[in-house]
């Protein structure tokens, strides 16, 4: 069981766990988490609420073209390959293949390979790359971002080039364990750097007139923006 830490309940987490995600889980999706569960970075993983989130959204906008950043073992992109229709793409950028490799076995045999373009690469090269091709400009669905949080500002003012208007863009991590609402003191040290970066970057988001937010307390906190122009 992943617990992020925004529910103070363990019992309470469980309970939403094997009422409201797992039943309906495909199986792709429950091993991938748990090839996922046995790594070192496995707090890095999408927690499995939060995918429920993301699935509907995909599923209410209609979503064909999409893009993710940074994949880790993959299991929102395999969400996503899944959830969008035979002929949709998903453009996925991380700077690490070895991590994608660990959970690509599962997406082969889930059949949705031919959905995704990994691109091995630092997210921002890679965008700036999309960016140059005008056929991209406001062409993207669905953008789901979850790499650094250092950089998230910046990755926002590249990703809302490509998304289309009413398209929505997912942030992940934007609670960051809570510590966005505690004083900098109680916050322990290994937080404090993303803490600061999350901060800046909410505050950003709700000063931002190009999108509409709205941030639901699903794992780690993700706040979801659509783009009104």
């Amino acid at each position: 069981m992943e617990h992020k830490g925004l529910l103070q309940s363990d019992d309470l987490y469980k309970y939403i766990l094997e009422t409201n995600v797992y039943p309906q889980e495909p199986e792709p999706l429950k091993e991938i988490r748990a090839l996922t569960a046995s790594h070192r970075l496995f707090f890095m993983g999408t927690s499995p609420d939060a995918g429920k989130m993301l699935e509907m959204l995909l599923k209410l906008t209609g979503a064909k073209k999409t893009l993710e950043l940074r994949v880790y073992t993959g299991y929102s992109l395999l969400l996503t390959a899944l959830t969008i229709p035979e002929n949709g793409k998903i453009v996925a950028i991380d700077v690490n293949r070895e991590f994608y490799e660990i959970g690509r076995p599962v997406v082969e045999k889930a059949g949705v390979k031919h959905k995704i373009d990994f691109i091995e690469s630092e997210a921002l090269p890679a965008l700036n790359k999309l960016i140059e091709d005008p056929n991209n400009e406001g062409s993207f669905d669905y953008v789901f971002v979850d790499a650094d949080k250092i950089n998230y500002i910046n990755y926002h003012e590249k990703v809302i080039k490509l998304v289309k208007v009413n398209g929505i863009i997912v942030y992940d991590n934007t609670l960051w364990y809570g510590s966005v609402a505690k004083s900098e003191d109680t916050v322990p040290e290994i937080l404090k750097q993303g803490r600061i970066c999350v901060l800046m970057f909410n505050e950003a988001l709700a000063m931002d007139p190009r999108v509409k937010i709205a941030t639901a307390a699903l794992g780690d906190g993700i706040t979801i923006c659509r783009c009104v122009y």
